[in-house]
């Protein structure tokens, strides 16, 4: 369009308004040739913004929703700034900012890193939390003056990095304020976004918007505790150390037999039915023995202690438990070295069988690894 056109089109504009069709403009500036509005123009507010007139950098006034006629009787402000005393009649040069005051919502937020917190269970814990917030412009001259500027169209894509990261960094705050454990912390997580609005309302406020909600969706424990809490119900599930020792035989004959074109994992496999076979043996001759002595239990000896059983991490993966004579014949063949990683109830990590000095002796008459040449 040229230039007489758009000075023509904008002499005769007698309607202000803005029909909002996107869903994350915050703030949008109302176009026309040199700024010029003509007196007595129609100024369209609707439900859910507001309009904002700007002179020469200076906030003038706000309008809320309805229909205003714009003279220097609704604007106040603007007349003061202008020098009109007796009025005016000719067309007035003002930018004409339209704000949306609806609620944004849906906004994520995230912890930029892992909280660092100290749990009565499991010590020293590092956990993140992440959920979605809800905000609206509550002081349009303070949020156009201080973080929109003169955009023409200012939306939730500019400035919502900032408010992100003011609501990731209060909640690795909050968190430990709790003083909870981090099994029992997912449960107070409506408290916890209560807290976080709490504590960061002001800072909103201060930009010119509101903090209407701030939700925590889940909070994320490392995955050491994750193992820890699923063990745990493993055992409660099954009821005793025993029971448990046996489920995860059986865990493992399965993970080997499901396990394709794996020779080892079949070996492993079998190795650990026959251990599991021999202790499930062994408790049905003891009850045998009982039997045949007359049922009376104080009459028999308590049950020998159970011999150790590790498990070995092979490929990868963890198989066993193994007793100490199939461990014998794995170091034997070569399967089992100084440097596989075992593991026995009571330990607190897996550590290599060379170090356990149960296993030490499985390799005392095996020449050590050949040193690389050179």
């Amino acid at each position: 369009m040229v230039d007489w056109v758009k000075k023509l089109t904008g002499e005769f504009i007698d309607i202000i308004q803005w029909l909002d069709d996107s869903n994350n403009t915050l703030v949008y500036r109302f176009e026309r040739h040199n700024n010029e509005i003509k007196y007595g123009a129609k100024l369209t507010v609707r439900e859910g913004q507001m309009a904002v007139f700007i002179n020469e950098g200076q906030l003038a006034d706000v309008y809320k929703p309805g229909m205003h006629t714009l003279t220097t009787q609704n604007m106040p402000i603007l007349s003061t700034l202008k020098g009109w005393k007796y009025g005016f009649e000719s067309p007035f040069k003002a930018e004409v900012y339209f704000v949306s005051t609806r609620k944004f919502t849906d906004m994520k937020w995230g912890t930029p890193g892992p909280a660092t917190m100290r749990d009565k269970e499991f010590g020293i814990v590092r956990a993140t939390a992440f959920g979605i917030y809800t905000i609206r412009i509550k002081d349009p001259g303070i949020f156009i003056r201080d973080i929109s500027g003169t955009e023409g169209r200012f939306t939730t894509d500019a400035i919502q990095e900032n408010l992100r990261g003011k609501i990731g960094l209060r909640i690795k705050e909050v968190m430990p304020e709790l003083g909870l454990s981090i099994i029992d912390i997912e449960a107070k997580v409506t408290q916890m976004g209560a807290m976080l609005r709490e504590r960061i309302g002001p800072d909103f406020e201060a930009m010119g918007l509101e903090l209407c909600e701030v939700q925590v969706q889940d909070v994320g424990l490392p995955e050491e505790v994750e193992k820890a809490i699923d063990k745990r119900g493993a055992i409660a599930a099954v009821g005793n150390l025993q029971a448990y020792t046996q489920y995860e035989t059986a865990s493992a004959i399965h993970d080997a037999a499901t396990t394709p074109n794996s020779a080892a994992g079949a070996g492993m496999g079998l190795g650990a039915g026959f251990a599991m076979g021999g202790n499930m043996v062994g408790q049905m001759g003891a009850a045998q023995a009982a039997a045949n002595a007359g049922g009376s239990a104080a009459a028999m000896p308590p049950p020998l202690p159970a011999a150790a059983t590790f498990h070995v991490a092979i490929n990868g993966q963890q198989a066993g438990p193994f007793d100490m004579g199939t461990l014998q014949g794995q170091a034997g063949s070569g399967s089992l070295k100084r440097d596989s990683l075992v593991w026995k109830a009571g330990m607190a990590q897996w550590v290599k069988a060379g170090e356990v000095p149960e296993l030490a002796a499985l390799f005392a008459n095996l020449p050590p690894p050949v040193p690389p040449a050179g």
